[in-house]
């Protein structure tokens, strides 16, 4: 094969700054209005969106690498059924807040995260404190996931260096997420979404035709083995189906992003929202699968070089087959992906810890209840609300930063882990997150749930299952890893039903 081609390191540099400033850019004309300094406006956008920017936002938002990587490298390793399985439970993730959204909305209209709604239903503040942790956990997984992503991305195709190409990622989204916060997020997500269609719309059909036609795409189905031509094959659905399916249902659920757009969005949007979301989202792992079946078509003789993550396959395909002005589009199109889960993470970080993590006097809580509900305030009342907004502010610009410091270490750690790529890196963070969707969901819907049970579930799922999967990784065995989301599950339900508050 020839070798592939790339960008040279000064156009990557280009290509980074323009496309950062255009975002910033974007930002400042279109969403740094007064109101955005409130509490509510940075962090809920004033509870005012609509239904086509939330669908945009929720879509650009769940494509992140996984979407982008995992859905190539899955198509390339396993085939249909590689891309059956990890499409399919994405979209049901996402259709599961057609129900979830109304419902908190309806028991916390005026509410900003998930585990401020934990600690109001059960009035436990060990139990609010435990799900911190997951929740931040979450967040900081998914700066770290795409800058890791991005990082190897750009090094891969311009031979910038690793670190550098994360820290001009995490400036740029740090100084738009400023401006405004949350809206910030909506304004960038709409236009990152036109960009991803688009990049999607010329590359894929593009590398299509180079590669020889529809022949070249179904010579590869089957995966780079050739084995997985049956969607349902039950080898892929019993392994990574089951894994991957409980991984996104629990991602999406344990994901303060969701939950913060649930807040945000009007209320009687929240429905076309999420269904025009998940489907919207849909269209993107498809689509981009194609290139990982072209990968695994032996005849046209792409590899990727020595020590690079497979989860760069989709990368290496652009490249092996398409000329320069392409593999740039295809970068816009993977960094407008990137970037727009990179700052939904770093606000829904930020709205973690202004509302579950600061604290408030009793007369503070009273105050921003009646700005939230538009009461009639005094004039003291007033002045003291000002200040309260002017120091939410701050108090969330200063966690966007240390999440996304955060985040930049724990990427250049796992760069280091020998055999440890973006793959394990989301199957982790997933399994995490697994540990408290049970009771999250029975708290909307089961009366009876106490918080002895979520505390005792959650912790004993956290202390035993996620070391049972992380070891099912390192050995490689799928009995292992199953087994382990499996306990999660189980023992996560078991002492919620165990433990009933008592009527």
């Amino acid at each position: 094969m020839e070798k592939l081609l790339t960008l040279t390191p000064t156009q990557g540099y280009i290509l980074l700054g323009v496309y950062g400033a255009f975002m910033i850019a974007i930002t400042y004309f279109f969403a740094r209005w007064k109101r955005y300094r409130s509490i509510q406006g940075f962090l809920v956008a004033e509870r005012n969106v609509s239904w086509w920017l939330g669908a945009t936002s929720i879509a650009a938002s769940w494509i992140w690498a996984p979407a982008l990587f995992v859905s190539v490298q899955s198509a390339y390793q396993q085939g249909l059924a590689g891309i059956f399985w990890f499409t399919v439970p994405n979209v049901l993730a996402l259709l599961l807040y057609i129900f979830l959204a109304p419902r908190i909305r309806e028991k916390m209209p005026f509410g900003y995260t998930l585990p401020q709604w934990i600690r109001f239903r059960l009035q436990s503040e060990r139990v609010h404190k435990m799900y911190l942790f997951p929740y931040f956990f979450y967040q900081l997984m998914a700066v770290a996931v795409q800058l890791f992503a991005g990082g190897h991305l750009v090094s891969f195709l311009t031979g910038i260096p690793f670190i550098n190409a994360m820290l001009i990622m995490a400036l740029t989204v740090l100084i738009y997420a400023f401006i405004s916060g949350l809206e910030s997020s909506f304004v960038t997500d709409f236009i990152q979404f036109i960009l991803i269609i688009l990049g999607v719309v010329i590359v894929v059909p593009w590398a299509i035709s180079a590669a020889g036609g529809w022949s070249a795409v179904s010579a590869g189905l089957g995966g780079v083995t050739g084995e997985f031509r049956n969607m349902f094959d039950p080898g892929v659905a019993l392994s990574f189906g089951i894994v991957t399916a409980i991984g996104l249902i629990s991602g999406a659920i344990s994901d303060q992003q969701y939950w913060q757009r649930a807040f945000a969005i009007k209320k009687n949007n929240l429905v076309p929202s999420f269904i025009f979301g998940a489907i919207m989202f849909g269209i993107i792992p498809v689509a981009l699968s194609v290139l990982g079946f072209l990968a695994a078509n032996s005849g046209l003789g792409i590899t990727l070089p020595a020590g690079t993550d497979v989860s760069l396959i989709g990368v290496a395909t652009v490249s092996a087959l398409l000329p320069v002005s392409a593999i740039a589009l295809y970068v816009i199109m993977l960094l407008s992906a990137l970037y727009s889960t990179l700052d939904s993470g770093i606000v829904a970080a930020s709205s973690l810890y202004v509302t579950d993590v600061v604290k408030y006097t009793d007369r503070e809580k009273n105050i921003l209840q009646k700005i939230d509900k538009n009461e009639p305030l005094t004039s003291d009342e007033e002045n003291i609300g000002n200040a309260l907004d002017t120091r939410g502010v701050k108090h969330s610009r200063k966690a966007m930063v240390w999440i996304t410091i955060s985040g930049l270490l724990v990427a250049l750690a796992a760069n280091y882990i020998p055999g440890f790529g973006l793959k394990h890196l989301w199957w982790i963070f997933n399994t995490v997150a697994a540990c408290v969707v049970v009771p999250t969901v029975l708290s909307l819907y089961w009366s009876r749930l106490d918080a002895r049970g979520v505390f005792w579930g959650v912790l004993v799922a956290f202390v035993f299952g996620v070391p049972l999967f992380i070891y099912g990784n390192v050995v490689d065995k799928p009995i292992w890893i199953v087994g382990a989301s499996l306990f999660i599950i189980a023992v996560s339900t078991g002492f919620c039903l165990a433990f009933p508050r008592k009527i």
